[in-house]
């Protein structure tokens, strides 16, 4: 529920009301795309908060603060029509969102180091829990803005029924963070770190290849559903194709679990990143369904699990200790890479070649961040056993 909350409603929900906002408020791509560079901005400063936070409030209080918070600003988003302060929710709902994803991803963390023979099944699970936010998104939006077609802006009626799922998903998430909470142990993932501290140096390659499949990933999810009402698909056929990709990203939890658990460097990532540019180019290629329905699949079976395998590359190569720093370092690393990616696709998709040059650009930033995580090498602190 914590990564459903905070990534598959939270930010990707906004990739569906995308097409009703922009016809409805007159906006360029270039705007509609700084629209969820400024929920990636506001990730990322939740992110740089992150680690005092927890040290302050503990993992629960601060997981269910944020994701109150999300709640509360999604549903504020559809009070607005002028930009600036549609552009501020979106900020403040980024900020509340990172509270959520990155506790939740230490909490998965602890519990995969508790059953280590399905570590890397237990982290996928969590972060492949995205994949129910975005089958409600795909359920709920066009179903809301089909209903509201009679009513001035249908669009902020969506944002209101996607704010009381988010309530609704935070009154689910109660108990289990306050188990979680209560393992013995559990706050030595928050813990300051010894003297084997997470070093930026370390896992420079592996950091940069992350920013770039930040970069590339946030064009898709916000444009894809643009390009395909373009293409002439309808609402039966957009609610598909994203309901299958957010089911797939539930099922990549199974898919890539010997993945993760096997290398210790930076070859799942590279792997997963690859195969995510090959789905994020079929669109901009063809307009034949099948093909784009298989774009959906397999961006939604390896987008999440790339996420998963920067907190699997953490937990392979440094102790608990280190672990809220590691996994902090990476989520700023990913949250700068989205601030830059909407708006540069919105920018380019304004000019000659629309959203598929826009699309084009982002596969080329997913494969040059494969070729540099290819480049990182497991920590010798990893072949000391710290795994």
């Amino acid at each position: 529920m914590g990564a459903a909350l905070s990534l598959g409603v939270t930010r990707f929900a906004y990739g569906l009301l995308l097409p009703s906002m922009r016809a409805d408020l007159g906006w360029s791509y270039t705007l509609a795309g700084a629209m969820n560079t400024v929920n990636a901005l506001g990730y990322l400063l939740g992110a740089l908060a992150t680690p005092g936070l927890l040290r302050r409030f503990g993992p629960t209080r601060l997981l269910l603060g944020g994701a109150l918070l999300a709640s509360l600003f999604m549903g504020l988003s559809g009070f607005f029509s002028a930009a600036a302060p549609l552009m501020a929710q979106r900020l403040l709902a980024g900020v509340a969102s990172a509270f959520v994803f990155i506790t939740g991803g230490l909490l998965a963390a602890r519990l995969a180091a508790q059953a280590p023979a399905r570590a890397g099944f237990l982290l996928g699970l969590y972060y492949g829990g995205t994949g129910f936010g975005i089958v409600l998104s795909a359920l709920l939006v066009p179903v809301v803005l089909e209903a509201a077609q009679a009513v001035s802006h249908p669009w902020a009626w969506a944002w209101w029924a996607l704010s009381l799922a988010c309530v609704v998903a935070t009154g689910l998430l109660v108990w289990p963070a306050r188990v979680l909470d209560d393992r013995a142990g559990v706050g030595a993932a928050f813990a300051p770190a010894n003297r084997l501290r997470f070093d930026w140096r370390d896992f420079s390659f592996a950091l940069a290849g992350y920013a770039l499949f930040g970069v590339g990933y946030i064009g898709y999810m916000t444009f894809v559903i643009a390009l395909l009402r373009e293409q002439g698909a309808g609402v039966g056929e957009v609610t598909q194709f994203y309901a299958l990709l957010g089911a797939a990203v539930v099922l990549s939890s199974r898919v890539w679990a010997r993945l993760l658990d096997r290398f210790h460097g930076g070859q799942a990532l590279s792997i997963l990143s690859a195969l995510l540019g090959l789905a994020t180019l079929l669109p901009a290629l063809t307009a034949a369904w099948p093909l784009v329905l298989v774009s959906g699949v397999l961006f939604g079976g390896v987008f999440l699990s790339i996420v998963a395998s920067t907190t699997a590359l953490v937990r392979h190569n440094l102790p608990q200790s280190g672990w809220a720093a590691g996994i902090s370092a990476f989520t700023v690393a990913f949250a700068a890479g989205q601030i830059i990616g909407p708006v540069v696709v919105g920018w380019i998709a304004d000019g000659p070649g629309g959203l598929g040059r826009g699309l084009g650009i982002s596969a080329l930033a997913l494969w040059v961040g494969a070729l540099l995580a290819w480049r990182q090498r497991p920590l010798a602190a990893s072949a000391a056993g710290l795994t």
